[in-house]
């Protein structure tokens, strides 16, 4: 997890939270945390990138229209990571 972006570790988080979402349904969901746009030339780049660091699978719903899930290494990264941040803030 050491290696990725803020941005692609803010990916990560909004995949878990939502049931395979597509594209369009994380994009939303970080404008509004970000309170600004995002472009599909950052998002999609970066959710390709997790695929390739094995985080993230790609699936497809239909010809237009792909979904994203966290793999079993994505979960733990993100698990590992919960743990490290709760050394340092607490409740």
């Amino acid at each position: 997890m050491y290696d990725l972006t803020g941005f692609q570790r803010d990916l990560l988080y909004v995949i878990a939270g939502l049931d395979e979402p597509h594209g369009l349904a994380i994009k939303d969901e970080l404008e509004k945390y970000y309170e600004s746009e995002v472009n599909h030339g950052r998002l999609y780049p970066n959710l390709d990138t997790l695929v390739e660091k094995g985080m993230v699978e790609k699936g497809q719903r239909d010809r237009r229209t792909n979904f994203y899930a966290l793999t079993s290494r994505g979960k733990r990264e993100l698990n590992a990571r919960q743990d490290w941040e709760s050394q340092y803030v607490t409740a």
